[in-house]
């Protein structure tokens, strides 16, 4: 840690807010600009009344009015103000201001920072509860290059008062955890609910940038979220960087596919492939305006007992390699994914998955804890305008295969069963490959771990190099010397 910057203890007990922004207060060398938008001037009112600021804050701003935002940080191409990009600007303008205005001969022992916010809270109608993002842009050290992390929210709390106050604690706890737990990630995720009660606020996208976090994959900050219960699901793109699923999934077709992919498999591209096909070929999907999301739960994740974040990894390396955008999700049952996705669109959406997920789906033991049972869950499943691309599966022992019009439910669903298939909610997928139907994920995983040969034909191409060359799956030197062998 710089010496530049005081050493931390791990308290017994939690520091008050007031504690933590004095701490920053008194720190000689911390100093740096507030600007916050849209929710007042929240974070840097803690700073102010703990004492000790003017060693602190070099200018804190609120730029209200939309003509003022316009003209300091310059006009967003959608019009929108409460973006990424624009907390990007804001950081990005205020830390050039820093730059240019202190004298670094004057003050070399200074670390810079650039705190802002731009957040809307609770409309008046308390239709919408209002969401945010939230940044700081810092160094650790006075030559050093600048770290980033950045956040986004969404409320949850039913009075734009308590937002207001919510949102500045949290933007303490920020500031705190960026100096004094930068070189713990997981520690200062955790830390930012410090005061805060997890139903009042939902953070669903963070990242991590900068030389302080180079070794950061924000795909693992990501699972880091679900696993605290800060959110119930995230998303991150093929570069590996954590997306806002707003930001994708706003007014688009979403074909999702759930599975575990450990590893992915020709069998989970067949199904891909042809359900993508299938649904682009539905009234009023174009595919400029379609999403492709492959989904793992953390149920799923958590099958082997804890969640073994290195078999997570390898799994979303896979994933991204292949150009896919992927979702972790707390959703065990499908009507959860599909209420999650319908706060942000209302057109179409898709679901290819196997026999077996669609048996479980018509498991009543899933939906005991609703009022309204099983047709409760299916109200919210097939309310939207939804469809199962169901992939068949061949039977094990005999000849044939089973799909749409032989799969068998539980007596007491038959009906209900019937009638979703016969009102066209649940489709066959035809056009399948029939040799991929015998390539079973943990077969492949087997093969992989015991170094056995023939594994890499079931693999779609280029994943078999991956995962030898980066070791996934606890694939070793040893078995590739046994491999080539």
């Amino acid at each position: 840690m710089p010496e530049h910057i005081l050493g931390d203890k791990d308290f017994e007990n939690i520091p008050s807010i007031r504690s933590k922004a004095l701490r920053i207060n008194l720190n000689e060398n911390i100093y740096g600009t507030f600007a916050e938008i849209g929710a007042g001037q929240e974070t840097v009112r803690n700073f102010f009344r703990a004492g000790g600021a003017s060693g602190t804050i070099a200018k804190t701003m609120s730029a209200y009015d939309k003509d003022f935002s316009d003209a300091i940080y310059g006009e967003e191409e959608d019009g929108r103000y409460v973006t990424e990009s624009r907390l990007k600007k804001m950081l990005s303008h205020e830390m050039e201001l820093i730059e240019k205005r202190i004298n670094r001969e004057k003050h070399p022992n200074k670390l810079f920072f650039a705190y802002a916010n731009t957040v809307a809270t609770i409309d008046f109608a308390k239709k919408y509860k209002g969401h945010g993002w939230i940044g700081i842009k810092y160094q650790v050290a006075p030559d050093g290059d600048y770290n980033e992390i950045i956040l986004h929210i969404r409320f949850h709390e039913n009075d734009a008062v308590t937002q207001q106050i919510t949102l500045g604690i949290l933007g303490v706890n920020l500031i705190y955890g960026a100096y004094y737990k930068y070189d713990t990630p997981k520690k200062l995720l955790r830390y930012l609910y410090d005061h805060i009660d997890k139903d009042k606020i939902e953070i669903d996208t963070i990242n991590f940038s900068g030389p302080q976090f180079e070794e950061v994959d924000n795909r693992l900050m990501s699972l880091q979220l679900i696993k605290n219960g800060m959110t119930d699901a995230v998303m991150f793109g093929p570069d590996g960087n954590n997306i806002l699923a707003a930001r994708i999934l706003y007014k688009k077709n979403i074909l999702a596919l759930r599975g575990s992919f450990r590893p992915v498999t020709k069998v989970n591209i067949d199904m891909y492939e042809k359900s993508y096909e299938m649904f682009l070929n539905e009234n009023k999907v174009e595919k400029e305006r379609t999403e492709v999301i492959f989904e793992i739960t953390l149920s799923n994740l958590r099958a082997e007992g804890e969640i073994d974040e290195k078999d997570f990894m390898n799994r979303a390396r896979l994933l991204c390699s292949l150009g896919h955008t992927v979702m972790i999700s707390n959703f065990q049952e499908y009507y959860k994914l599909v209420e999650y996705f319908s706060r942000y669109t209302k057109m179409r959406l898709g679901l290819a998955m196997g026999v077996n997920n669609l048996i479980d789906i018509f498991d009543e033991k899933y939906y005991r804890h609703l009022s309204g049972g099983i047709l409760e869950a299916f109200g919210k499943l097939f309310f939207k305008d939804l469809k199962v691309y169901l992939y068949p599966m061949k039977n094990i022992g005999s000849e044939g295969y089973t799909d749409s019009e032989n799969l068998k439910v539980h007596p007491r669903m038959k009906e209900l069963y019937k009638f979703f298939k016969y009102n066209g909610k649940v489709v066959d997928i035809k056009d399948y490959n029939p040799e991929t139907l015998n390539i079973f994920s943990r077969e492949v995983l087997t093969m992989i771990e015991k170094g056995e040969s023939g594994w890499e034909e079931m693999v779609p191409a280029g994943v078999s190099e991956i995962i030898k060359e980066k070791r996934l799956f606890s694939y070793t030197a040893e078995e590739a010397r046994q491999t080539s062998n």
